[in-house]
């Protein structure tokens, strides 16, 4: 057995896809990172040791323009581009190379940490160091480090530093939540094991264990769908432990999830209802992928109540978008529907207040176990949103060190939503105003820019009817005015169309939220028509609208498979059509529920306008927001990317050692790494694939950097100091896209 003491800046407890985020954060900024986990592979509940889907803002597509960007971001593209099939294993290792990636993080797999070291008096706890056993290693380990985080999920170490927290439900009563029961108690969300199947090709028998339960003697046949051919993650109800000790019973829950799983799969083979003769068993989990433990309470515990306003916290450094999404505590063996959803109209904030202790002055936690409530929960919980959360805590870690401050002094000022915002990270309606960014001091140009905002039939565009049996709705960015707008349709009689125009309100938001006007325009029957709305409007600021087509039996719109970035065609979900998860019955009054995109991205109603939009101007690459937010918020060529060109000038000479660009990938794509559902694209078709960058040096261009099959949406490029009075992008090529697309250029001594 070997003893042995590592110092870092920053320990990180827990290799879940929040501790992995957390650590990569913390060293890119130069920070040393202990990372230790307690199995053999990162990624928690997403690695191929349990095989949960990893879900996020994006909510199977419900919400618009929401995948997560920033280290998320990179996992999910890089995945899609060396994994398409969705391999778990792959998984894997897409998130070992990421950390590995990384000088500053030493890895400590297999070593579970047990012993935490405290001192202080009850309100102001500080943790000294952390002590981990290495199995197979024989090595007791112990770190130190001026900051640690919690990602374990369970939260095993703060609560043996003494940090204050929660298990369970919250009374109605203490947060005012409407979810929330009227009496507080110890119920949990449970856990789940997946299992996977494969066809042989052959008939291949099965002869149940012992220890498999008989199905029909439990209300599971009548009350949860069983079938064949469905992806592992389609049995998430598989769930078991609510109204047990979920870390206690692990070992029990493990044995009744397994025994039911095992059951299933008799009924499945051997009852003769299912088509599965050929059908084999190719994995079944060991380890049971938890839901809910503790819960850290930080300065602020986030609320149901905030999460559905979307409540604008001023230190806001990460968004969600799940539903609140909360499942009968008896879980499997439930009457009701394996779950309860509620979703925001557009994504929501994450203040950094809940991601430290409010009693632990050097703990910091991310993943599930953060301050919030247990509605609030229901939706923090998915692995894409604690991977942001993980990258906004470790960020935050950094900054602490750095600067020898404590997580609260440093949610006080902007500097972390700042470091964040240059990271590309997760942030949602924050403007860059880094005093450090050179770019923001600039004249903008470029070679061109998108200024006629349409979509009409041309060469090779495949257009076809839509029929108007629903109402649909046409979202347009409005800056500065919406001018002229027509919309291509066609009628089989004479009738009339009604027109509305809709404010979507919030800037994050993508479904109609108020009504600003409404029309009726005659139409003759006919095919191809351009009908005139009549729906002009000039907003106080740049926002998004949506012109919503009421539904008529006798006419159509025509839909193209063509669109423009910051465009999108919705169409209004029938009484009675199933919803996002077809298991699941949906609660009424949803917008983003009923106003639904599926099916319609990356496709728009054909419609022109008649005033020039400044929603493509490459201002928009300068000093502004990072994300879709009111409008596009990039800037996008007129003509043919190649030789497209984005423009920095100075008044007076600067000195320049570090570019960062921001380019396109469409955050409106929804990925997953085990691909419940799957994009055609390796590489999202608007991403920049070859560009230059170059400085005018004594009235020459000269080369700085120059990049050939490019498939990241941020990079940060060093060179030697050069003074020059312009900066240039170049851009070369893409991976599909007509155009040029940049969302942000900066520019650093």
């Amino acid at each position: 057995m070997r003893e042995e003491t590592v110092h870092s800046d920053i320990t990180v407890i827990g290799g879940g896809l929040a501790g992995v985020c957390a650590a990569i954060a913390a060293a890119r900024l130069g920070r040393s990172v202990a990372l230790v986990h307690n199995r053999p592979v990162l990624g928690g509940n997403s690695s191929s040791e349990v095989r949960v889907w990893v879900c996020g803002a994006t909510a199977h597509g419900v919400h618009r323009w929401a995948r997560e960007t920033g280290i998320m971001g990179e996992l999910y593209t890089e995945n899609q581009y060396r994994n398409p099939e969705g391999n778990p294993y792959y998984w894997d290792q897409v998130v070992l190379d990421a950390v590995r990636a990384e000088e500053g993080i030493r890895l400590f797999l297999n070593t579970d940490v047990r012993e935490v070291a405290a001192d202080g008096p009850d309100d102001d706890r500080r943790i000294t160091s952390v002590t981990g056993w290495t199995m197979g290693s024989e090595r007791l380990t112990t770190f130190t480090s001026p900051v640690y985080l919690d990602c374990t999920g369970d939260g095993l170490i703060g609560f043996l530093a003494g940090a204050e927290h929660r298990v369970g439900r919250e009374s109605k009563a203490e947060y005012g939540e409407e979810w929330a029961p009227e009496q507080a108690d110890g119920q949990l969300l449970g856990s789940t094991i997946l299992f996977y199947t494969k066809d042989a090709g052959r008939p291949v028998k099965y002869v149940p264990p012992a220890y498999a339960k008989d199905i029909l003697t439990t209300p599971i046949p009548e009350h949860r769908l069983i079938r064949t051919g469905d992806n592992g993650c389609d049995y998430w109800w598989i769930e078991w432990g609510g109204e047990l000790d979920t870390v206690h019973d692990n070992e029990r829950i493990r044995d009744e999830l397994w025994s039911v799983i095992t059951g299933i799969w008799d009924h499945i083979k051997n009852s003769g209802r299912f088509d599965a003769d050929h059908l084999t068993l190719e994995w079944v989990g060991s380890i049971p992928g938890k839901r809910e433990y503790r819960r850290f309470l930080g300065d602020h515990v986030l609320t149901q109540t905030e999460v559905m306003a979307q409540e604008p916290f001023e230190d806001r450094v990460a968004f969600g978008g799940w539903s609140v999404d909360l499942h009968p505590v008896e879980g499997m063996y439930a009457s009701s529907p394996g779950a309860r959803q509620r979703y925001s109209d557009g994504v929501y904030h994450i203040p950094f207040r809940s991601l430290y202790s409010r009693n632990v002055g050097n703990l910091l936690f991310a993943g599930r176990n953060i301050s919030a409530t247990h509605i609030a929960f229901g939706s923090t919980r998915v692995m894409a949103t604690c991977a942001t959360i993980g990258e906004a805590a470790g960020t935050g870690a950094a900054l602490c060190v750095r600067d020898g401050v404590t997580p609260r002094e440093l949610a006080r000022g902007r500097e972390l939503q700042q470091t964040l915002l240059r990271q590309d990270a997760s942030v949602v309606g924050v403007r860059n105003d880094d005093p450090d960014d050179l770019a923001r001091s600039a004249r903008v140009s470029a070679s061109s820019a998108l200024e006629r905002l349409a979509v009409e039939p041309a060469e090779g565009i495949t257009v076809e009817r839509c029929p108007l049996d629903r109402d649909l709705g046409l979202l347009l960015p409005v800056d500065p005015r919406l001018e002229g707008l027509e919309l291509l349709a066609d009628a089989d009689a004479e009738t009339a169309l009604r027109f509305e125009l809709w404010d979507t309100v919030r800037p994050e938001n993508a479904v109609p939220a108020k009504l600003v006007r409404s029309v009726s325009r005659p139409v003759a029957a006919g095919k191809g028509q351009w009908i005139a709305t009549g729906l002009d409007w000039e907003p106080d600021e740049p926002r998004n609208c949506v012109v919503v087509v009421r539904a008529n039996p006798h006419a159509a719109l025509h839909l193209a498979d063509s669109r423009r970035t910051g465009v999108l065609a919705l169409a209004r979900k029938l009484t009675g059509e199933p919803g996002v998860d077809h298991d699941i019955p949906e609660e009424d009054g949803q917008p983003v529920a009923d106003w639904v995109a599926r099916g319609m991205r990356r496709r728009s109603f054909c419609f022109r306008l008649d005033a020039p939009t400044r929603a493509y101007s490459p201002l928009k690459a300068v000093g502004g927001y990072q994300r879709p937010y009111g409008g596009p918020q990039l800037w996008q060529s007129a003509g043919p990317a190649p030789g497209s060109w984005l423009r920095l000038d100075w008044d007076a000479p600067v000195t320049l050692a570090q570019a960062r660009v921001v380019f396109d990938d469409d955050v409106d794509e929804y990925l997953n790494n085990l691909h419940r559902h799957r994009t055609p694209y390796e590489v999202m078709p608007e991403l920049v694939r070859g560009y230059r960058l170059e400085a005018l040096v004594d009235g020459a261009w000269r080369a700085l950097v120059e990049v050939r099959g490019n498939r990241r949406r941020h990079r940060v490029h060093d060179f030697p100091a050069v003074t020059t009075t312009a900066l240039r992008l170049l851009v070369e090529a893409t991976h599909g896209a007509a155009e040029a697309r940049v969302v942000a250029l900066r520019a650093y001594a």
